[in-house]
């Protein structure tokens, strides 16, 4: 398809218009959106079995004395999960990207959603390094983002704990393979899964209590549906695609 040539004669017009066809069967040949999409929807989802198995619930002192002797902290979930799932799915994406436009003699444009994704994964990793290099914090201390000690129950600290996470690791990157891949659907797809992922939700709506072994059920089960959703979707709308391709 790379070799692929426009007829000379005809009109500019024509000629336009050939061109622009030939461009749009390119891109297609190009896309493999639900690849990514099952992949982090899976990791998603499996964030879920990962806070099961690494659920505790500890005593320790309250920050206020007027609040009692004993408060309680729940700890889940594991530091190397994210960092290490991601980045495998990143580097699959590309490998995936790679031998399917190998095999269809068309390029690939992915570079930008992986170095995007792999840059916004390495500065979040960085950034909850550098918040528990000291240890969990304990309830009511201070966020401490690379120097600035931020009042943890401020708005603008609570967003930016939302958007330390899959919202910079994740949705971003998605927002650039939406560019990449020139589709308005995925678009969507990415912008619903930043707003599930910044606007704040508690876990009340589930009826799952926070001291629950499955309390991070309600945290990942909405956005992980969301991202297999959409690699369902995207792969049955390319399957008439990749049956009428010659």
């Amino acid at each position: 398809m790379t070799d692929a040539s426009v007829p000379a004669n005809g009109t500019p017009h024509e000629v336009l218009a050939q061109l622009g066809e030939l461009t749009r069967k390119v891109r297609a040949a190009q896309r493999g959106t639900w690849f990514p999409l099952l992949l982090l929807g899976g990791l998603t989802l499996g964030g879920v079995l990962v806070g099961r198995l690494t659920h505790q619930v500890l005593a320790v002192p309250c920050p206020d004395p007027a609040a009692g002797t004993g408060c309680t902290l729940v700890k889940q979930g594991s530091a190397l999960y994210w960092p290490i799932g991601l980045a495998l799915a990143y580097l699959a994406t590309a490998v995936f990207y790679l031998r399917r436009a190998r095999s269809r003699g068309v390029g690939t444009a992915v570079r930008p959603y992986v170095l995007t994704g792999v840059a916004l994964l390495a500065v979040v990793t960085a950034t909850s390094l550098w918040v528990g290099r000291n240890g969990m914090p304990q309830p009511g201390a201070s966020f401490d983002f690379w120097g600035l000690h931020l009042d943890p129950a401020s708005p603008a600290t609570r967003f930016l704990e939302r958007l330390m996470g899959g919202a910079l690791a994740v949705g971003l990157p998605l927002l650039v393979l939406a560019w990449v891949e020139r589709s308005r659907v995925l678009l969507l797809l990415a912008v619903v899964y930043l707003a599930i992922e910044l606007i704040p939700l508690t876990t009340g709506w589930s009826g799952i209590p926070i001291t629950s072994p499955w309390s991070a059920l309600p945290r990942y089960a909405v956005p992980g549906a969301l991202l297999l959703l959409g690699a369902l979707g995207f792969a049955l709308a390319e399957r008439p695609r990749e049956r009428t391709a010659p």
